[in-house]
């Protein structure tokens, strides 16, 4: 009970635990948790690992353990989750944002950008479907002053984790949030709510997006179950299972937003391991885009399709 434990201290012993415990990333969870817990930075533990810690900070510290070792994901226990330089909260209701679709969001902000012009000189409208804590949309709000966007999640909860995150970064004057299935409300809003779909002739003046980002479910259905505890059990299964193949969301981006797609605009999509080219190939087969780019990850994983419409 007299035990003086520092932070240096903590920090070693949480780290072997983690590891006996078979945490993937054990010093890097010990040291977020611990940072948070203390409301400090990363570097402040290295700089004070002398520094005791006081029973309050200590129970604090082994809740947040307990919940780890019961493989909830650390962006859960401490509420958020750094991705683009920006902080976004994140619950149990959305994904958690992971470093590799910063790619997909970097190939947004740049062909955006070369389509509004210098300094922006003409405004620029998106749409992201699955948006989640809207760490898509909202980076690239953040990062093109000019742009604005609509976007729509399947789940009420995570559109008003989004919402939420809008409001943080500033940028909720800049959108629009639905509430459906993928597509479905944009048509619906474009349609002025008559239904799902848009005749021929409202699609050809409806057309009125840059692009269309997504980072939609692509992982099969029978491949779930091979995933980490802390996707598997705890992240939300809706935001990740993409159908047998993986492909079934792809197929019906492909099929329905060139209707929503301006001629000179682009579908974007993140896409899982070896889906890549099928999904390229699968968009100019439908005849309605001409090119297509495929971009790499950190680790060299094909992980980003623009397909242009024209």
């Amino acid at each position: 009970m007299n035990e003086i434990w520092t932070i240096g201290r903590i920090l070693k012993w949480t780290e072997n635990f983690f590891k006996e415990k078979g945490i993937e990333s054990p010093r890097l969870d010990a040291e977020v948790l611990l940072g948070h817990v203390l409301e400090k930075e990363r570097i402040y533990l290295y700089v004070h690992f002398d520094e005791p810690l006081q029973p309050q900070e200590l129970a604090e510290y082994r809740e947040a353990i307990k919940q780890r070792i019961r493989r909830v994901p650390v962006a859960y226990i401490i509420g958020q989750r750094e991705f683009m330089g920006l902080t976004f909260h994140v619950t149990e209701d959305t994904l958690v944002p992971r470093p590799d679709t910063e790619i997909l969001v970097q190939a947004a902000i740049e062909r955006l950008k070369k389509m509004s012009g210098v300094e922006e000189a003409r405004p620029v409208r998106f749409a992201d479907i699955g948006t989640g804590t809207g760490a898509i949309c909202l980076s690239v709000l953040h990062y093109l002053t000019q742009a604005t966007a609509d976007t729509v999640d399947i789940s009420e909860a995570a559109r008003k984790v989004a919402e939420e995150n809008a409001e943080a970064l500033d940028v909720k004057g800049r959108i629009t949030f639905y509430t459906g299935d993928l597509l479905a409300p944009l048509f619906k809003a474009q349609s002025g709510g008559a239904g799902d779909k848009a005749s021929a002739a409202e699609e050809t003046a409806g057309a009125r997006y840059d692009a269309i980002l997504s980072n939609p479910p692509y992982i099969p259905d029978a491949d779930i179950e091979t995933l980490a505890p802390e996707v598997r059990c705890k992240e939300p299964r809706t935001a990740l299972a993409g159908g047998a193949d993986g492909l079934d969301f792809y197929r019906r981006l492909v099929a329905d937003s060139p209707a929503l797609i301006k001629d000179d605009g682009f579908l974007a999509v993140e896409v899982g391991i070896h889906q890549a080219q099928v999904v390229a190939k699968m968009a100019t087969e439908s005849g309605a885009f001409a090119r297509t780019e495929i971009l790499k990850d950190y680790g060299g994983i094909e992980r980003v399709v623009v397909v242009w419409k024209k």
